[in-house]
């Protein structure tokens, strides 16, 4: 079995979508990603800024895992770490899966709580157009949406990550609850 890793790692100061790579990233405990437009203890994310600009940040951290890229290349889409805005890349752990409160270490040291599923936004289509219906969807079998656009997490521990770090899940205690969106 291979271990789970960090294939990429991307900031930007701005809010844009899409996020450039950087050789590392610093997670801030209770913050972020160091120099992030995303980092605060409050919600930074524009639009929930307009709706409470006191609420809790959830979204301090996106992870995707780089196995979509993979799906969204079948499709037809190419899309890059970064691209959808996430700011850590993972490959072999199906972050998906993970029940809420989930702890990932990353690296040497930093540590994130997985807080819930990303909501996928109208932007993703002005990324690439069509986009939108690969990332986020209905199980044909429960009629439930299914969103594919990564997971977000806060910062428990701090420390610099960088591509081929390694991640591994520490799972809460049972029960389990599954991921909702955040």
């Amino acid at each position: 079995m291979s271990q789970a890793t960090v294939t990429a790692v991307s900031s930007d100061s701005d809010h844009r979508f899409s996020k450039p790579n950087r050789d590392s990233i610093r997670l801030l405990a209770g913050l972020g990603v160091e120099g992030d437009a995303h980092l605060g203890v409050t919600v930074q994310h524009l639009s929930r800024v307009a709706q409470d600009p006191a609420q809790p940040n959830l979204r301090q951290v996106h992870l995707i895992h780089s196995e979509l890229f993979d799906e969204l290349g079948e499709a037809g889409y190419r899309v890059a770490p970064g691209d959808l805005g996430e700011n850590v890349t993972t490959r072999g752990i199906d972050l998906l899966a993970l029940p809420t409160g989930t702890r990932l270490h990353l690296g040497a040291d930093a540590v994130v709580e997985v807080t819930g599923l990303r909501n996928p936004c109208l932007q993703i289509d002005r990324f690439r157009d069509g986009l939108l219906k690969h990332v986020v969807g209905r199980d044909t079998a429960t009629g439930e949406v299914v969103r594919k656009a990564g997971v977000m997490a806060v910062v428990l521990s701090p420390g610099t990550l960088r591509p081929g770090d390694p991640v591994t899940a520490e799972f809460p205690a049972p029960p389990h609850r599954p991921l909702e969106r955040v």
